[in-house]
């Protein structure tokens, strides 16, 4: 900090009591576009929930669901809350005021701003998530398929290329890839498909399914799934608990 900053501590006078709530980044960036147009949701809380424990479940104002650049997913609009005690901890939150400008803020070394201010102390953590449902589905494999995409590297040449290069046959092995194993995006349309029909497979059946060889169907698998190295369903796969969206009684298979 600072020799100039202040720290302004009516806050902690007012003993004021505020929520630590860790969001979605699909979340926080829809909420980004309504700054200054008012509200973003609305919260519900229901104080005698299960175990005495209170449910909260924050709903997003559907103009809000449209997520920009996509016509085919909308951003999910009920997102209910998982509360956690904040333990042994003790977490403020602060706002930071410089040139003007306010913002809420963790306060790291260095920081330097003209005035700080004790906004309250955490009396709540919770996160919150999105209820599955097709929608929600529909964005997490859209963004698994974003993260597969290739990064694209632009190279400066300082000299013309004078090198001949001749064509490749299409059977030739690419990338280390052979030839049959297709698209990952497609590999995991038809994953997902399966994975919504039943909760469990082995590697057999999914290779009988996407039609890929073993060892490149492993490595999309280590992604988005978890295997079972024992218990009731030993030596099978599963989806990892946020892609799992199950058709029928097999959602409760868990």
């Amino acid at each position: 900090m600072s020799e100039k900053g202040e720290v302004d501590l009516t806050g902690a006078k007012q003993n004021t009591g505020v929520w630590l709530v860790k969001v979605p980044k699909y979340l926080s960036q829809q909420w980004a576009k309504a700054s200054g147009r008012g509200e973003v949701g609305k919260i519900r809380i229901c104080k005698y929930g299960n175990m005495g424990k209170p449910e909260v479940t924050f709903t997003l104002n559907e103009e809000l669901t449209v997520i920009d650049g996509i016509d085919s997913v909308a951003a999910p609009r009920d997102h209910p809350f998982t509360m956690q005690t904040v333990g042994g901890q003790t977490l403020a939150v602060f706002t930071e005021t410089s040139s003007g400008r306010s913002d809420s803020s963790s306060l790291g070394p260095g920081a330097g701003p003209d005035k700080i201010a004790l906004e309250g102390m955490v009396v709540q953590r919770a996160e919150c998530r999105p209820a599955v449902s097709e929608s929600y589905m529909k964005l997490k494999r859209l963004q698994i398929e974003e993260s597969l995409k290739p990064a694209r590297v632009s190279q400066q040449l300082q000299k013309a290329v004078t090198n001949n290069y001749k064509p490749v046959a299409n059977h030739a092995k690419e990338g280390g890839r052979e030839e049959g194993e297709g698209e990952k995006q497609q590999v995991l349309d038809m994953l997902f498909s399966a994975f919504e029909k039943h909760q469990y497979y082995n590697i057999k059946d999914l290779v009988d399914i996407t039609k890929q060889p073993v060892t490149y169907l492993k490595e999309i698998l280590r992604d988005i799934g978890i295997y079972n190295v024992k218990g009731t369903h030993k030596n099978t796969w599963e989806l990892k608990p946020e892609y799992r969206h199950y058709q029928g009684e097999e959602k409760t298979d868990e």
